[in-house]
């Protein structure tokens, strides 16, 4: 087995590594060694993307959800919820400040809510796409079937967040209840994919059950799935689930699966999620020195803001969307990079 530095430098060169050499990477590797990748995943990032980090107006349309996974705070069992859901105007509108803020690209989350229908979200969707024709829509609404991603795709959304959570369906049945399917999620995916989306899918770090083996699956079935974007965060307990006494993952090994991210696949987009920065004031900012190049603000109406509570202590719930870009813009500089203010397509599209 190399060490670990030059396990690394041949993740580098051949963008791939064995399920072995991922795994002993993952288990054991030190300080010393984090930092050598993050140096290297900059290169990397750079050499594609320059000084760019783009920006994605996050639109939180919905907390109903019927899905109850484990982790989730807006999983259908927590009668504790505060449940809500966005009209078309009040999402047409959230478009409209973030156009004006500078967004190209709007991404349109929420929990598996029957109200949005096809017939519903099509016509969202065309009246985006009138209203600014220059901006990508980006949805991440769980799983559906191919020929409901088509009707969606067909009426102009552009891309597609659908995190597969963990690669190992035995793992998987651990996170969810029973009758949530692994096999279902994972085909999904393809679908997206074959249907002609930009596609994004990721994982949580330190979730319950994980292991470096388990991560180091998760890393191979990125690389045989090809996607444009890849979303990871560490996993953080909501106080009304089944997990609320699991402990969270941490800021280090999800930094460390940034980088890993970016040397197998240097033209991902991947963004620095706000469960870094919830779990640490410059996790943001330390996401974007580890490889990541996307940050995506919340445009939802504050109103609403605390209510789509996937887990627990989630920041800037309080904020107004221009507070939002104005901080981040701040905290993007101090890194040395730059606010991209084009859609920020993957390259090639």
């Amino acid at each position: 087995m190399l060490e670990n530095k030059a396990l690394i430098s041949q993740l580098e060169k051949t963008q791939t590594l064995s399920k072995q050499e991922f795994t002993e990477l993952i288990a054991h590797h030190t300080e010393e060694d984090a930092q050598f990748l993050f140096e290297r995943a900059r290169v990397a990032r750079e050499r594609v993307f320059g000084k760019s980090v783009y920006l994605r107006g996050l639109i939180e349309i919905s907390n109903y959800c019927a899905n109850d996974c484990y982790y989730c705070g807006i999983r259908r069992s927590n009668e504790t919820a505060d449940r809500y859901r966005l009209t078309e105007e009040d999402i047409l509108a959230c478009c409209e400040e973030g156009y004006q803020l500078g967004f190209r690209t709007f991404v349109m989350q929420g929990g598996e809510d029957a109200h949005f229908t096809d017939e519903v979200m099509v016509q969202i969707i065309r009246n985006i796409k009138s209203h600014f024709p220059d901006c990508a829509i980006t949805l991440s609404l769980g799983e559906r079937t191919k020929e409901r991603y088509q009707k969606l795709f067909d009426a102009g959304a552009d891309r597609y967040l659908l995190r597969h959570e963990t690669a190992n369906a035995q793992h998987y049945a651990q996170l969810h209840p029973a009758w949530m399917s692994h096999a279902r999620r994972i085909q999904c995916l393809w679908d997206l994919k074959e249907i002609g989306y930009q596609v994004g899918t990721g994982f949580m770090v330190g979730s319950p059950y994980q292991t470096p083996e388990l991560l180091a699956e998760d890393l191979l079935f990125i690389k045989e799935l090809q996607p444009q974007m890849v979303g990871i965060g560490p996993f953080v307990p909501h106080h009304a689930t089944p997990f609320a006494n699991e402990t969270g993952g941490t800021v280090e090994q999800t930094l460390f699966m940034l980088g890993l991210l970016r040397l197998m696949m240097p033209q991902l987009l991947l963004p620095s999620t706000t469960a870094l920065g919830t779990i640490d004031k410059t996790g943001r900012e330390k996401g974007l020195l580890a490889g990541a190049n996307v940050v995506m603000p919340n445009l939802s109406p504050v109103s609403v803001r605390k209510k789509y509570d996937l887990y627990d202590n989630k920041i800037c719930t309080g904020d107004e969307s221009a507070q939002c870009v104005n901080c981040l813009g701040v905290r993007i500089a101090s890194t040395g990079y730059k606010i991209d203010v084009n859609r920020g397509d993957a390259p090639g599209w």
